[in-house]
């Protein structure tokens, strides 16, 4: 089984942080966020690892090297230029000969990703995305009303939402629908096979799932290290 890891970004919103370290290489207790995704992996029979980077490439190829301290082979793709969220995967076509998991390097997750890839071959499925669904506080009263006439407000409620996990699983002809050297989506990717009448797949995640992307949520997943959640 082959996994692609997006590990391409920039990592903006974690500076300083991420000033010298790419942030999929942040430690989270004794490993850093891609080495526990990476573990996981093995873990589950997973014998192939491409890594999709792009800033500080050198230092994910010293950290990791050919994969053989972890029990597995990692190759790597290198973008000149920034590709957006799927066209780094063009630059993988070569090695992506049978039905292939993608995930996010910045996330942390508890899954069973041979589960996700059942899932995706019994039901023939072309493209499957992980979903999550999440609570967000907002943070003002917000007023119902019919013309002018309020009928109800609501202080600072929870709104729920089923949003995208940064986790596919994908058939490799779903790469022809990504254009070469250019920035790509995966909205657009999912988009374009969705008007083709290709099946796109939801597969809901029940446990747990970290998108580190805020100073507050490397913070958090320092704590669910501790806590043992990871």
């Amino acid at each position: 089984m082959k996994a692609v890891i997006m590990a391409g970004g920039l990592g903006k919103r974690l500076k300083p942080f991420t000033q010298i370290i790419p942030k999929p290489l942040l430690p989270v207790g004794e490993k850093s966020i891609l080495e526990i995704t990476i573990h996981k992996l093995k873990e589950q029979g997973f014998t192939e690892v491409i890594l999709a980077v792009y800033y500080r490439s050198d230092l994910f190829e010293s950290y990791f090297g050919d994969g053989s301290k972890f029990g597995l082979k990692i190759r790597y793709t290198k973008e000149k230029e920034r590709l957006g969220t799927a066209g780094p995967l063009k630059l993988a076509t070569e090695f992506l000969e049978e039905p292939f998991l993608v995930a996010n390097g910045d996330i942390l997750v508890n899954m069973k990703f041979t589960e996700l890839r059942e899932f995706h071959l019994a039901n023939d499925a072309d493209f499957t995305l992980v979903t999550k669904t999440i609570q967000m506080p907002l943070h003002y009263g917000v007023v119902e009303k019919k013309e002018n006439r309020i009928q109800s407000i609501k202080e600072k409620p929870v709104v729920e939402a089923e949003v995208s996990a940064g986790i596919y699983f994908m058939s490799p002809d779903v790469l022809d629908y990504i254009p070469a050297n250019q920035a790509f989506p995966m909205t657009d990717l999912m988009r374009a096979l969705i008007a083709d009448k290709r099946s796109v797949l939801a597969y809901p995640l029940e446990g747990y799932w970290l998108d580190i992307g805020q100073l507050s949520d490397y913070e958090r997943a320092q704590d669910d290290v501790t806590k043992g959640l990871i």
